[in-house]
């Protein structure tokens, strides 16, 4: 064995050196990192059954979808597609995607790169795959629906609905692919899918869910760093979307943010591992909470006032049983759920009540009204999200805190 010269700082240095390099430079440090980026795509392709040519590394989540919709989109306005298509290309979504899908399509709508049409979903948060196949159209290109819902939680039917799409596809006529100058006809309409919530406790495996595009970000996942990936199926037609380098098979110009994708990359490996004996405890533990909390919801006698003071009519939001096992939506039909959210927050619980990225905004949650449509829009729903280290003591101290601040807020109910 070769004893090293160098003290355990100076390898640390050089290896900080190593993943700080840029992996498109032809100096030592560079081809190291160039080596570690590539075993690393390899890594996270073998979890999503991937290939890994077939893995793009992008800044999170929002860039991923916006790659995956407006990539497609742009490939489109060839000469060739043109030929083939009278009319512009059609993409289809649902109305209670991530704001980075839903206004992303309205985006390309408004500019007139696109048509689009979004399908409602149903009373319980999630799509019927039969409507979202009635919509497709012979100039469909896209349809983009996410795998689980960042405010309800509700997991869609993504294999089914590729299902839908390979039917339409096996029957589209041989005719319109031999008289199209466009060779890649055949592939349309892609199917790309927002899995960016589901990543901690759902399949991840591209081909059991028959997708073309996934999107996923280090966000949701604790530990992770802080990019995104996009897999692209290799046959998909996309092109860039940014102007600048060919790095990321020209698709994603810009250097490597090699020490995030690192994390990234561990901290999907980890989840992976848990995520089955992860869920089991927290769809335990999110039972042991919704019960708890129609407890909270049922009317309260007051000796002194000899009368029934409180019934606040708790609604869960979102199917019961196909939902995320960390995810707990619920609505008090006469408080606003940003009052909720700033009374929890003064007792060191902290919840939502739409999207972080519509909170700036001051209308209410748009997939509470999707699925609610006679709701009253500033009410909406209250989001609660366990983890790792969520307990029952956390949900109790949770569950009286709460009764405390509907006891304060019971004029509300008079």
């Amino acid at each position: 064995m070769v004893k090293s010269n160098k003290n355990l700082n100076e390898i640390y240095l050089d290896y900080a050196a190593s993943v700080s390099a840029n992996p498109s430079s032809i100096h030592t440090l560079g081809v190291k990192a160039k080596i570690e980026l590539q075993n690393t795509r390899k890594e996270i392709a073998v979890i999503l059954g991937a290939r890994s040519e077939e893995i793009i590394f992008t800044s999170g989540g929002t860039e991923s979808n916006n790659l995956a919709i407006q990539g497609i989109i742009f490939g489109c306005w060839t000469p060739e597609f043109r030929v083939s298509n009278t009319r512009k290309p059609h993409i289809i979504t649902t109305n209670i995607e991530h704001p980075s899908v839903l206004e992303t399509y309205k985006m390309l709508e408004k500019r007139k790169f696109a048509e689009i049409s979004i399908v409602p979903v149903e009373k319980n948060g999630i799509v019927n795959p039969k409507k979202i196949k009635k919509e497709i159209k012979k100039n469909t290109v896209l349809v983009s629906v996410m795998y689980a819902n960042n405010e309800i939680g509700t997991i869609q039917p993504i294999r089914e609905i590729a299902m839908e799409i390979r039917h339409y596809k096996n029957n589209f006529k041989r005719s319109d692919l031999r008289n199209s100058k466009r060779s890649d006809l055949g592939v349309f309409p892609v199917f790309h899918t927002d899995a960016v919530q589901a990543v901690n406790y759902l399949d991840l495996n591209v081909e059991k869910l028959g997708v073309d595009l996934l999107s996923l970000s280090g966000s949701k996942i604790e530990e992770a760093g802080r990019v995104g990936v996009l897999y692209k199926r290799k046959s998909i037609p996309l092109v860039a979307i940014f102007g600048g380098g060919d790095q990321e098979l020209g698709l994603r110009p810009g250097t490597e943010n090699l020490l995030e994708i690192l994390k990234f990359s561990s901290a999907l490996k980890s989840v992976q591992k848990i995520k089955g004996q992860e869920s089991k405890r927290l769809i335990q533990l999110k039972n042991y909470f919704i019960k708890k909390l129609q407890k909270v919801s049922k009317p309260a006698f007051d000796k002194n006032m000899s009368r029934t003071v409180l019934d606040t009519g708790v609604i869960i939001n979102g199917d019961l049983e196909s939902r995320l096992p960390n995810n707990i939506n619920v609505t008090f039909p006469k408080i606003p759920s940003d009052l909720l959210v700033i009374e929890l927050s003064a007792k060191g619980i902290m919840t939502s009540s739409k999207s972080a990225c519509k909170s700036s905004r001051r209308e209410g949650s748009y997939v509470i009204q999707a699925i609610r449509p006679e709701s009253d829009i500033e009410i909406g729903g209250l989001r609660f999200s366990l983890g790792k280290k969520t307990t029952k003591a956390d949900i109790d101290y949770t569950v009286k805190a709460l009764s405390e601040i509907l006891l304060k807020l019971k004029k509300w109910y008079n």
